[in-house]
């Protein structure tokens, strides 16, 4: 029992923190609403699953032997991240008031889930799991860890698009929004840069 309570401890840590995946959260929950970031944050979680799973099962010895992977693999994730951080901040903040303005849906459950492919953080999050709770490779832990995850991410990345859908009516100023978004992309961009040390 202790090992589960240590397993979810460490999946809370790594998925409520802030970072990239969550960070896109609140901006959907603030830009499209709550159900816009649900539906982001269920594609960010199974695709954290699928990764994790991928890592537990076979992946994490073939980066521990070619530690070459995980260099390029966190330097294209970093460079997607400052690309998203670059987009955010030039966006205009403005919100379409005009009812026959195309419809924006928000970020789907296919871009979340890709997001966690190219998001250094999960890597590391996943690298790091493996090697401290089933560096013997016990599946049965692996799968455990991955049920934990399941459910644990979930929950941390739809805090973070309910935080955003709370401050939905306050940003429905454009100057407000633009700032939000600038102070995103500052956020998104640090932890990019941060990921650098690590």
């Amino acid at each position: 029992m202790s090992m589960l309570v240590s397993m979810a401890a460490f999946a809370l840590a790594s998925s409520i923190t802030p970072g990239p995946v969550n960070l896109v959260a609140l901006g959907a929950g603030a830009r499209h609403g709550l159900g816009a970031s649900l539906r982001y944050a269920a594609g960010a979680t199974l695709g954290f699953v699928a990764l994790f799973l991928l890592i537990g099962l076979g992946l994490h010895a073939a980066l521990a032997r070619w530690p070459m992977l995980t260099t390029a693999t966190q330097w294209s994730g970093i460079a997607f991240l400052l690309y998203l951080a670059l987009r955010l901040a030039l966006d205009d903040g403005q919100l379409s008031a005009d009812p026959d303005a195309p419809h924006v849906a928000g970020p789907s459950a296919a871009a979340g889930a890709a997001m966690q492919w190219l998001n250094p953080k999960a890597w590391l999050a996943c690298v790091a799991a493996m090697g401290a709770y089933a560096a013997d490779g016990d599946r049965a832990q692996v799968w455990q860890f991955a049920a934990l995850y399941l459910v644990i991410c979930f929950a941390s990345i739809a805090c973070w698009g309910y935080a955003g859908a709370s401050l939905r009516h306050w940003l429905a100023n454009a100057r407000r929004m633009r700032l939000f978004n600038r102070a995103m992309a500052l956020l998104l961009a640090g932890s990019a840069l941060y990921l650098l040390d690590v």
